[in-house]
């Protein structure tokens, strides 16, 4: 018989992606927990209306908000997915058939394919994530800016998950400062320190890796849009840890 799995998906005014994202783990999940940030607009009944169980919780961070989820999951075996993701066909049917009571793993990793509005962006892909695991032999880190599940003993599947990470590329622009300074705090807490170059030589490097190593470069011109985007926020987030010294300094 095949195990039953809890997706468990976390939100805040998700009203534009809340139904798609339920309705495309129900084809694989018997239980399906949203814990709300204490949304404005309808996220939380549309979800009710759909069968999911909802909590509301003060936003813990993205790790420490996925970490509470699973408290509330009823099933050993937990999918996170966020709201803007899903799952693509082929992923549903290979999870479906996974046999996860004789396997000897204790989570799985998906690629994500994400996009910025319609467009597909290579450089990105694969970014595995470990988003399906047994919640008694791992789970989410509940420190830093992005949340993942800390798991040695997994498997990466040939199996893709669908991002729409951005709207457009305005948001993505509109974003990248918050990006920048909540990555530098959270490095500069780490204990982590930037010289005057940091900027120039992670800026760039950033923008070698998206353009070449990633293979962005034959991706045309959105694909050179976002290696600017990921070196500026590079460039910026070692140049607000500087100045974070520099301020303890005085």
């Amino acid at each position: 018989m095949q195990i039953k799995i809890t997706a468990t998906i976390i939100t805040l005014n998700e009203k534009k992606h809340i139904r798609d994202v339920i309705q495309n783990v129900q084809k694989i999940c018997s239980e399906v927990i949203v814990v709300d940030s204490f949304s404005s607009d309808e996220t939380c009944e549309i979800a009710e209306s759909l069968g999911a169980r909802v909590i509301k919780q003060k936003y813990l961070g993205d790790g420490g908000q996925k970490a509470f989820c699973e408290q509330f999951a009823t099933n050993e075996w937990i999918l996170s997915i966020d709201a803007d993701e899903r799952l693509e066909d082929e992923a549903i049917d290979y999870l479906k058939n996974l046999d996860l009571e004789n396997e000897k793993f204790d989570a799985y990793s998906l690629r994500r394919k994400s996009f910025i509005g319609k467009k597909f962006i290579k450089q990105w892909y694969p970014d595995r994530v470990v988003r399906l695991y047994n919640k008694s032999k791992c789970g989410y880190n509940t420190m830093g800016e992005h949340g993942y599940v800390e798991c040695k003993n997994y498997k990466n599947l040939d199996v893709d998950m669908l991002h729409y990470s951005f709207d457009n590329f305005g948001v993505l622009v509109s974003k990248a400062d918050r990006f920048a300074v909540n990555l530098a705090k959270v490095r500069y807490a780490e204990g982590k320190r930037a010289s005057w170059y940091d900027p120039f030589v992670h800026g760039a490097a950033a923008f070698f890796k998206g353009l070449i190593l990633k293979g962005g470069i034959f991706g045309g011109i959105q694909e050179w849009h976002v290696a600017f985007a990921s070196a500026y926020n590079s460039y910026m987030k070692y140049v607000i840890m500087i100045e974070m010294q520099e301020n303890e300094q005085k």
